[in-house]
């Protein structure tokens, strides 16, 4: 199968990892790599695609300033090198993109930001509204205060789920590979780099080596997890080797790499998701031009609804009525509802007078919605 052109994605999420950041003979960062890799990003956002990072190296930079050992760190050692190397890591990424006229911005994630569905969205929110203000996020995981119990554990899983949150189309992991091999490439000589995964098998997850494998030690068991997350949440994903200059652009002249595809898209993957598995929490009984409206592509806005029912907290879901009290959808709210109750029948400009706070326009906002026939 023909593989996918990088200039057909309109939102990327690129994952770097500590390794081609950071020199470990040096304790320093690369930076005339990260140049050239800033190069590529910022010619992607100069075309109009939204350009995510999700970026290592904190841990890695902030030991080096410690004095620390090389090896496994103790966590309170790990977690104060990540205090230290954190700052070091935003700095880095936000003069090296600043100096392409490209702003950065820091978030720093924990398990549960991707995990619990009210914090899922405050996070989501954030990360689409420094997109449209065409900003460029720089994601890690907040090492500071994460332990071994509640904690990702790669940033391939944590770039998969970023992916998903933020409703990416594509995904790229550069590596210390170029892709996924028949088998581990450094002791089967005759192995064989995969062009196309069309789905992940079986099959394909016994090519990454089984739990005490060096291979998989290596990462690859890792990538493959990454590549079910995100290719579930509607996104293709590509593994590529990240330690030549300029690699994006190696993989958009059709350099060795491994892509991993899916038939879904991020809409239709969160709709199939809010329709089939989440646990309503309430319900909203519509009117009948509010329903003609969500039925022509709108948001729900208060002035639509008609009653409530439930003790939903914002980023639950709820079932919608129309008048007739057919369920014809389902919905994550962007009020709790006391603040819901306050405010249904009433125009969005009246929101903040009512509410005493200028909240969303909607309660449901589309990409929120799944809709009978969606």
């Amino acid at each position: 199968m023909t593989r996918p052109s990088l200039d057909s994605f309109r939102r990327i999420v690129v994952k770097v990892g500590s390794s081609l950041l950071v020199d470990p003979r040096k304790a320093e960062a690369k930076r005339d790599w990260l140049a050239k890799l800033a190069g590529d990003l910022a010619a992607l956002h100069r075309r109009g695609a939204d350009v995510l990072v999700v970026s290592s190296g904190a841990v890695a930079l902030g030991r080096s300033v410690l004095g620390l050992p090389p090896g496994p760190l103790p966590l309170e050692d790990s977690q104060a090198a990540a205090a230290v190397g954190q700052i070091a890591l935003a700095r880095l990424w936000s003069e090296t993109l600043g100096d392409l006229g490209v702003a950065a911005g820091q978030i720093l994630v924990t398990f549960g930001d991707t995990e619990e569905r009210r914090r899922y969205l405050y996070a989501r929110e954030c990360l689409n509204r420094l997109l449209a203000l065409r900003a460029m996020p720089v994601i890690n995981e907040n090492d500071t205060v994460a332990t071994a119990e509640i904690r990702y554990g790669d940033n391939d899983r944590l770039a998969a789920r970023v992916a998903t949150m933020a409703s990416a189309d594509l995904l790229v992991l550069l590596s210390d590979i170029d892709g996924l091999y028949t088998a581990p490439p450094a002791s089967d000589p005759s192995a064989k780099r995969i062009e196309v995964v069309q789905r992940v098998t079986a099959e394909v997850e016994a090519m990454a080596g089984g739990a005490a494998s060096l291979y998989s030690r290596g990462g690859m068991r890792t990538k493959i997890e990454a590549a079910k997350i995100a290719n579930t949440g509607g996104a293709h994903m590509v593994i590529a080797d990240g330690r030549v200059d300029a690699p994006l652009s190696r993989i958009a002249a059709g350099g060795p790499c491994t892509w991993f595809l899916t038939s879904s898209t991020p809409v239709t993957a969160r709709k199939k998701w809010i329709a089939g598995s989440l646990e309503p929490k309430g319900v909203a009984h519509v009117d009948q031009g509010a329903e003609r409206a969500l039925f022509s592509g709108k948001s729900l806005l208060p002035a639509g609804i008609t009653a409530i029912e439930g003790g939903f907290a914002r980023g639950d879901c709820v079932v919608i009525r129309n008048a007739a009290g057919g369920e014809i959808g389902r919905g994550l709210v962007t009020y709790d509802a006391t603040d819901a109750l306050r405010i249904i029948g009433r125009s969005s400009r009246e929101i903040e007078g009512v509410l005493g706070f200028k909240g969303p326009d909607e309660i449901i906002h589309r990409d929120d919605m799944a809709l009978n026939g969606d």
